[in-house]
């Protein structure tokens, strides 16, 4: 066994650490995979940051995705957000999707350009992930700006991508006003039904997207006696 020179024993490589915990992160149970995430963060060691980061891109289950995130969450950020911030730039859909809710967990502002960067993603999880990440990392002042940014895609989705993103709007607070009002006057209707039930969602909270967002295509369609 090599030691240090203070007579201790050199940490273990990441291939023999914890042999029995790599091999739990694969088991075809997905509760396994579930426990092995939670041991993983309750001792954290950072030379499982890359199986960590690599089992998201690959785990199918939600529940262990949410568990492998807050294992990650639970590592020095200095190794943390580096490493994911490489998995935006280079991995799959479900990588970079999870990597940005990972990095909006953290909370690090090293990664607010390239959470920006993703809020108009091809894939439309990436983009969701995206959104909500950008809120969270955005600089203060820079809310108008994203506000701008993120008005691009309303109108985009189904109903359940548009909630996304109206959350993810009024999550910026005041400086989206005048973006919708904007968006309001498109020559989309799809956008300015979408912009209407935005702001109808900022003004109540706890209304029903799915009810404003219909009477808002209504209106759009055939003027306010359609409302």
């Amino acid at each position: 066994m090599n030691t240090t020179r203070y007579g201790r024993p050199d940490p273990a490589p990441v291939e023999t650490l914890g042999a029995e915990l790599v091999e739990a992160m694969c088991a075809a149970d997905a509760s396994v995979r579930l426990k092995a995430a939670l041991r993983a963060g309750t001792d954290p060691d950072p030379r499982l940051v890359e199986l960590l980061v690599g089992r998201c891109a690959v785990e199918p289950d939600f529940f262990v995705r949410d568990m492998l995130t807050w294992a990650l969450c639970r590592m020095p950020v200095d190794v943390t957000v580096p490493r994911l911030l490489d998995e935006l730039r280079a991995g799959g859909a479900q990588a970079r999707s999870q990597a940005l809710h990972t990095l909006s967990k953290i909370g690090d502002r090293r990664a607010w350009p390239e959470a920006r960067a993703h809020v108009h993603d091809r894939d439309d999880d990436v983009a969701r992930s995206a959104w909500r990440a950008a809120v969270a990392l955005v600089p203060p002042g820079a809310e108008g700006d994203l506000a701008a940014g993120l008005a691009a895609a309303l109108g985009r989705g189904d109903l359940e991508m548009q909630r996304s993103l109206s959350r993810a709007l009024i999550g910026l607070g005041e400086p989206v006003l005048p973006v919708l009002d904007r968006a309001k006057a498109s020559a989309d209707a799809r956008v300015r039904a979408h912009a209407d039930a935005t702001e109808a969602l900022y003004r109540d909270p706890d209304s029903a997207f799915a009810v404003s967002v219909e009477a808002a295509k209504r209106v759009a369609a055939t003027g306010p006696e359609g409302a």
